[in-house]
C-alpha cells in the first residue's frame, strides 16, 4: 500500500464530515426511523467534528512527523467505534433495523479507514 500520510489526513477529515452530517443532520431527521434518541445522535456527530479539525489542521500544516499524529487520529477513530457499538448496546431496544445498519456500515467503514492509517503507520516505521 503506497498511501501518502498527507492524504491519509484528507480521507480522514473528508469522511469526518460525511459522519458528522450523517449523524447531525440527517439522521436527526429521520430519527424516529433509526431509534437513536436525539442526544446520542448529536454526541455522536460531535466527535467527527473534532476529527475534522484535527484531520484538515494535520493536513494543511504538517510538514514532517507525520508519524505520531497519524497514530492518534487512527486511536481515536477506534475508539469511536468502540463508543458507538456501546451506544448501540445501551440503545438496543429503541434501536431499529434501519439504525443497527446505519451503525453497523459506519462502524465496518471506520474500521476499514483505521485498517489503513494503522499500515501507513506501519510502514513509515519500516522507512526510518
Amino acid at each position: 500500500m503506497n498511501i501518502k500520510p498527507k492524504t491519509i489526513f484528507l480521507i480522514d477529515g473528508l469522511g469526518a464530515i460525511l459522519s458528522a452530517f450523517l449523524l447531525g443532520v440527517v439522521l436527526i431527521h429521520y430519527q424516529e426511523l433509526i431509534g437513536m434518541p436525539e442526544k446520542v445522535l448529536y454526541f455522536l456527530a460531535f466527535i467527527p467534528c473534532l476529527f475534522i479539525i484535527y484531520s484538515f489542521s494535520c493536513f494543511f500544516f504538517l510538514r514532517d512527523n507525520w508519524r505520531s499524529y497519524l497514530k492518534y487520529i487512527a486511536l481515536a477513530n477506534f475508539l469511536y467505534c468502540i463508543l458507538s457499538i456501546a451506544m448501540m448496546m445501551v440503545h438496543r431496544d429503541s434501536l431499529t433495523t434501519l439504525g443497527y445498519t446505519y451503525f453497523v456500515i459506519e462502524i465496518i467503514v471506520v474500521l476499514i479507514v483505521v485498517g489503513v492509517e494503522y499500515q501507513v503507520y506501519k510502514n513509515m516505521r519500516t522507512i526510518k
